[in-house]
């Protein structure tokens, strides 16, 4: 593999911004100091001061496969990632077949060898009858065990008790949750269908179907069955301002230096971006479970980043064609492509001055890591794999014939960004230059240390 030297960066790290040279060699991050010169036959990047930052690693993804490959699948979704700067991703088992033992596990870690631009890990899926595959995990095949404890694709939706409880209780991975309440849903759904005749809902009425009542719900279940068992526990898309009184405020890391929360939150980056005043202009094109809900919860949400009550952004991408979001509401499947530039929204923000870049850092990439057990990735640290992005402070208007996802939209379209992704590398290797793709996939299976 040939030798990269980056020069006059501006590294983001660990809290810190600090100007400073990173050599790549064999794939990962060789040295990082000031004034480096180059060696013989070494390729030189002059970062001319623009922020070089580790790789988003997205701990909520659906990349489509296998099953409903028309929408997406590993190597379209993974291309998109890396050109929005997103160099790991953990997808979901809700596909078809659904994730729910180490065979099929296994067959999408084959389905991705070669084929994924990024790094990759898939989560097994629990279902109401599959608590012995869930209880036999290999703790280091996988970033978790995936539980919907609301609606979802198949045989994924697990609402009884005592095999919740079972989950909880034997999980030898940490327990990822999408937390709605079902019956909340679906008694909310029939008194709107009453009011309004089916024919009659909107995706202006989305939030309040899927209310912040059934997300409260269900994860204040999720966190009392993680406090009765000790279970580590991470929320996924927090939604609500409301949910944030749930979780607790401070720090990942303890004074050791180890993760010291069992039970973590995250939120998405479609929480932060939009609010119920988008239903009017966008419609089902953002129509997601959870549902994006008011302007007073985005705010709370963002402050949540700042404050350390939420502890990672990601994205839950979830492709669905043109035609697919152009049904009526009760037709049109819930989900966003997000990937391409999910960090540069999230880059928006310290534009804005509503974050600091660090913060982000450590929302996207770092606390993932952490949390996920994901070895040498995460941060720019010498010995670690080189997954590295260049951000160039340029602007970048979202068109859709620029996005990569194989949906082809991007709820982001018209949207001018003041940053751009000027280069992505993946395990060493140059992956996105700014304009298209290089080379051909990287990826490499994530390696979980537990």
């Amino acid at each position: 593999m040939t030798s990269t030297l980056i020069v006059n960066a501006r590294l983001v790290n660990e809290g810190r911004q600090f100007e400073g040279d990173l050599r790549i060699a064999d794939g990962r991050i060789a040295e990082i100091g000031s004034g480096l010169a180059a060696r013989p036959g070494e390729e030189v990047v002059d970062a001319a001061g623009r922020w070089l930052l580790p790789g988003m690693i997205d701990d909520q993804v659906h990349f489509r496969e296998p099953g409903l490959t028309h929408k997406g699948d590993i190597a379209s979704e993974a291309a998109a990632a890396v050109a929005g700067g997103l160099t790991s991703f953990m997808d979901m088992p809700n596909t078809n077949p659904p994730t729910l033992d180490a065979a099929a596990l296994e067959a999408k870690y084959a389905a991705a060898k070669g084929r994924a631009w990024g790094n990759h890990g898939f989560y097994l899926g629990a279902s109401n009858d599959n608590l012995e595959a869930v209880c036999s995990l290999d703790p280091k095949a996988a970033p978790g065990i995936k539980v919907f404890m609301g609606a979802s694709t198949g045989n994924m939706l697990v609402d009884d008790p005592e095999t919740l409880d079972g989950i909880f209780r034997e999980a030898p991975a940490p327990i990822i949750t999408h937390c709605e309440d079902t019956p909340t849903i679906e008694r909310t759904l029939a008194q709107f269908k009453a009011r309004h005749g089916a024919e009659g809902l909107t995706a202006e009425m989305h939030p309040d179907i899927r209310s912040r009542e059934a997300c409260i719900r269900s994860t204040r279940l999720a966190i009392e069955l993680a406090r009765r068992h000790g279970t580590r526990l991470h929320v996924l898309h927090i939604s609500t301002a409301d949910e944030l009184a749930l979780f607790e405020r401070g720090p990942l890391l303890g004074a050791d230096g180890k993760v010291r929360k069992k039970i973590t939150a995250e939120t998405c980056i479609h929480f932060l971006r939009f609010d119920r005043a988008d239903y009017a202009r966008l419609g089902n094109f953002i129509k997601c479970n959870p549902a994006i809900k008011d302007a007073s919860d985005r705010q709370a949400l963002v402050q949540a980043l700042v404050d350390d009550v939420i502890d990672v952004l990601a994205t839950d991408h979830a492709p669905h064609t043109l035609e697919e979001k152009q049904k009526p509401y009760l037709q049109a499947p819930s989900g966003l492509p997000l990937v391409q530039y999910a960090l540069l929204a999230a880059i928006e923000l310290v534009h804005e001055g509503r974050l600091d870049i660090t913060r982000v850092v450590e929302k996207a990439s770092h606390a993932p890591a952490r949390l996920f057990d994901v070895k040498e990735r995460g941060f720019l640290r010498e010995g670690y794999w080189a997954d590295l992005v260049l951000v160039e402070d340029s602007p970048l208007t979202v068109r859709r014939e620029d996005v990569l996802s194989k949906c082809g939209w991007s709820p982001f379209e018209g949207t001018t960004f003041r940053s751009r992704i000027a280069s992505t590398w993946v395990n060493g290797q140059l992956a996105w230059n700014g304009r298209e793709l290089v080379g051909a996939p990287a990826g490499r299976r994530l390696e979980f240390e537990r």
